[in-house]
């Protein structure tokens, strides 16, 4: 694998960990405005950007799993397995870009994000927006922390 590949990859990630940072602000920001208006317009706008994070992290990803691994899973459950796949060591080649613990966090999301994807807006569960609400900053600081780790690695491999 060529040095510029890895480098454009670990800038490529350092830029997403950047854009999701932005997306959790307005999670939080609309969740407040939500429960201070209680309107579910802003509800919608919350669920919205829950989709965006998983699917901006998803991205990344998919990068990795193209450039580094040569693939990416195929088959009906490709999210599933791409997101397992990132929990893995693959020996000699890279270490796991994310551990275990944080994928069965992401795990939620990226359920939630399927919901958004396939399910009228007026019929999200509150309660379960909440929940990943209140959890995305700590998990997107894990994540920005175990990205920014794997991104020092693809750097110190040139």
């Amino acid at each position: 694998m060529k040095d510029e590949n890895l480098r454009g990859l670990a800038d490529r990630i350092r830029q997403e960990l950047g854009e999701l940072e932005r997306v959790i602000a307005r999670i939080g920001d609309g969740w407040q405005r939500a429960r201070r208006s209680n309107d579910d317009f802003y509800l919608d706008s919350v669920a919205l950007n829950l989709h965006g994070f998983y699917s901006g992290l998803e991205r990344v990803f998919a990068l990795i799993a193209e450039t580094i691994d040569g693939s990416i899973p195929g088959g009906e459950n490709w999210h599933l397995l791409l997101l397992q796949q990132m929990t893995k060591e693959t020996p000699r080649v890279r270490p796991a870009v994310i551990s275990e613990a944080i994928g069965r966090r992401l795990n939620e999301f990226r359920g939630f994000r399927h919901v958004v994807r396939n399910v009228y807006t007026y019929r999200f569960d509150p309660a379960k927006v909440e929940k990943l609400v209140l959890e995305s900053p700590a998990l997107f600081a894990q994540l920005n922390s175990e990205l920014s780790a794997f991104a020092d690695f693809l750097e110190q491999k040139n």
